[in-house]
């Protein structure tokens, strides 16, 4: 077995390189190290009466996802499984990652987290938590106030 020797900063700066890897350059060919590593795009926004949660998933099937809440965050939970024909044929550009993710969010007090409907379409998980009633009257009253 060949001993070889560790330098530190070595190892520093090639940390630093993965980490400001998406930085520099977002669009830079992802590597064998990111399998498992992703994590879909969110957008999450109040409407009068609830709160919305939008996930891009494609490629995910209603199966492999997950959604819970649970002490008052919202966890999506899925998996994008890596098909198996590309592995039997000789790749010239592998981009898209596979594996798991896990995005939690916390929620806040006003929703009800009882009432939380989900809707998978067209690659899209969108969640939406109502509001609790003393959460409505008090958005729509102070709306009423503003001049």
């Amino acid at each position: 077995m060949k001993l070889v020797r560790w330098d530190p900063l070595q190892e520093f700066l090639a940390m630093s390189n993965r980490l400001n890897r998406p930085v520099n350059d977002p669009y830079a060919q992802r590597t064998e190290d990111s399998f498992g590593a992703w994590a879909p795009p969110v957008d999450i926004f109040e409407r009068q009466d609830h709160l919305v949660i939008r996930a891009e998933v494609p490629g995910i099937h209603k199966e492999d996802m997950d959604v819970r809440i649970e002490n008052g965050v919202l966890t999506l939970h899925g998996e994008r499984k890596e098909e198996k024909e590309t592995k039997e044929v000789n790749a010239h550009l592998m981009e898209r990652v596979y594996g798991s993710f896990t995005r939690s969010f916390s929620l806040p007090t006003t929703v009800d987290a009882t009432k939380v409907t989900a809707v998978y379409k067209d690659g899209v998980l969108e969640v939406t938590v109502p509001k609790v009633e003393t959460a409505k009257r008090r958005s729509r009253h102070l709306r009423g106030t503003i001049a």
